[in-house]
């Protein structure tokens, strides 16, 4: 089933890239951005040049983070982590009902990634504290390297791992990441483990800027 998808913050790298992948599953997609002209700009940008590779599969437009949200069933969170409680609580109204998912890592760079102590225990637990019973709130989609993900015929060889308390909304998320060639969303638990998930993000960046490579995560002995 096509979805309308909202990359909130979506101009960096991250929402670029998980932009062009959903386009490629036949997902119409909204990049959103603090300054609507920017957003906007980058959607033609990220269409235009979809297009020529792609045809027919470059529905990518751009806006304000609060127009993309109202537009969309489901809402990805990629904004760093210095903004991510502001953003929820502007779009707390906007994103009741929906699906929303949090792949923002509390993290700074400081000679090398390091980790920000969150009181809630993870960026989503922080979401979903913010946003209470009004959002289906979902981690996911933080461990997939941008530069790959931009490149839309690069290979992208990882799993994503989807925490979160609304089985159904889950589903749906694990069901979205089976959709980007080469990945396959896991089932990893509730809410509560998201900050597992986000620190394996910092070890993932340290090892790449290490090692020059893009490395992901892959969980051995799954029947699927």
């Amino acid at each position: 089933m096509p979805h309308t998808i909202a990359l909130i913050g979506g101009t960096g790298p991250e929402g670029r890239g998980l932009a062009t992948r959903f386009a490629l599953a036949g997902h119409r997609v909204i990049l959103g951005s603090r300054d609507a002209a920017r957003g906007e700009e980058a959607g033609r940008e990220l269409a235009t040049a979809l297009a020529l590779t792609h045809p027919g599969r470059a529905n990518i437009e751009g806006g304000g983070n609060d127009g993309a949200a109202t537009e969309a069933d489901i809402v990805i969170l990629v904004v760093p982590y210095a903004a991510h409680r502001a953003t929820l609580e502007g779009l707390r109204d906007v994103l009741a009902g929906k699906i929303v998912v949090d792949a923002v890592v509390p993290m700074v760079f400081d000679r090398g990634p390091r980790p920000v102590e969150v009181p809630d225990g993870s960026a989503a637990e922080e979401a979903a504290a913010i946003l209470g019973d009004g959002a289906r709130v979902v981690g996911a989609f933080h461990n997939l390297s941008a530069e790959v993900l931009l490149d839309p015929d690069a290979g992208v060889d990882a799993d994503v791992l989807v925490t979160g308390g609304d089985a159904a909304a889950k589903e749906i998320v694990i069901a979205l990441a089976d959709e980007i060639a080469g990945v396959r969303g896991v089932d990893a638990g509730p809410l509560r483990f998201s900050r597992f998930v986000e620190g394996i993000t910092l070890l993932l960046v340290g090892i790449n800027g290490r090692h020059k490579t893009h490395a992901g995560v892959r969980i051995a002995g799954l029947d699927h």
